[in-house]
């Protein structure tokens, strides 16, 4: 009895968050939901979803240290590191330090909307009044800033540049870095001073970038936008209907063809 209970020990696998038991050959196959001590299912959380757990928690504590190590830097600090910015920078977007501390440069922004944007009259494409339009994910702006400049004032200069309508309110800008060969994204608090972290960075956007996004609320808030707005979607997605009803047929018609001309060859109807 002792030797099939031991034998029976072996063979079973218990997880460390809930007890839960199963047989050790069926742990792969087993889908539970209890976290304990950063892990899930008794298997330590990897660091790409331990950082994505924490990147979904509050940024207060990114904007206390940026606060706290802003505070640590004197002004010799600061010149020290805009010459070493400028020393390892490969194009001509340099920063300048001012006589009162405060220095100026660049950052580039990455734009990643999934949705479409209302453009003012006189902005993309010459429209009059108000569009909306997709603008090209993956384009990249550049931004002139100031090292008082926050992430709020980022998002509406940003905004401005592309005469955009729409409540700033909708957008967030976050923050892509590596660590030991993973790519996470990280939203960024509206205190936050992106030249700040860009210097802190150094010049390189594989180091650090910056990316415009939708807030994430998880599910469009349509209270927000108005009736204008709302009819330009539904334009666009009548658009979008019309477009994929289109290919479709075509699709279809194209088999159509393919399958008549097989049942001529064959000697067949048609």
């Amino acid at each position: 009895m002792w030797r099939s209970r031991r034998l029976e020990d072996t063979l079973l696998w218990k997880s460390s968050g809930c007890k839960y038991t199963c047989h050790a050959q069926c742990r792969d196959q087993v889908a539970l939901d209890c976290h304990q001590n950063g892990s899930i299912n008794g298997y330590p959380l990897n660091p790409l979803a331990q950082d994505h757990i924490n990147n979904n928690q509050s940024s207060d504590s990114d904007v206390e240290k940026e606060k706290e190590l802003r505070t640590h830097l004197t002004c010799e600090d600061i010149r020290q590191k805009v010459e070493q910015y400028n020393t390892k920078s490969r194009d001509h977007f340099k920063m300048t330090l001012n006589t009162n501390g405060m220095y100026t440069g660049f950052i580039k922004v990455q734009l990643d909307l999934r949705r479409p944007i209302t453009v003012k009259g006189g902005g993309v494409g010459g429209v009059k009044g108000q569009e909306a339009f997709y603008l090209p994910r993956g384009s990249v702006n550049t931004l002139h800033i100031s090292s008082t400049n926050t992430v709020r004032q980022v998002i509406e200069a940003l905004l401005r540049k592309f005469t955009v309508a729409d409540n700033p309110a909708k957008f967030a800008l976050f923050k892509r870095f590596s660590r030991e060969d993973q790519v996470y994204t990280c939203k960024l608090s509206e205190d936050e001073h992106p030249l700040f972290l860009r210097l802190v960075a150094g010049p390189s956007t594989d180091t650090l970038s910056f990316v415009l996004k939708e807030q994430q609320t998880g599910e469009v808030l349509w209270d927000a936008f108005s009736i204008p707005e709302l009819q330009n979607f539904l334009r666009i997605l009548d658009k979008e209907e019309q477009d994929q009803m289109c290919s479709i047929t075509r699709r279809y018609n194209a088999y159509r063809e393919k399958l008549e001309e097989a049942m001529r060859a064959t000697g067949g109807p048609g």
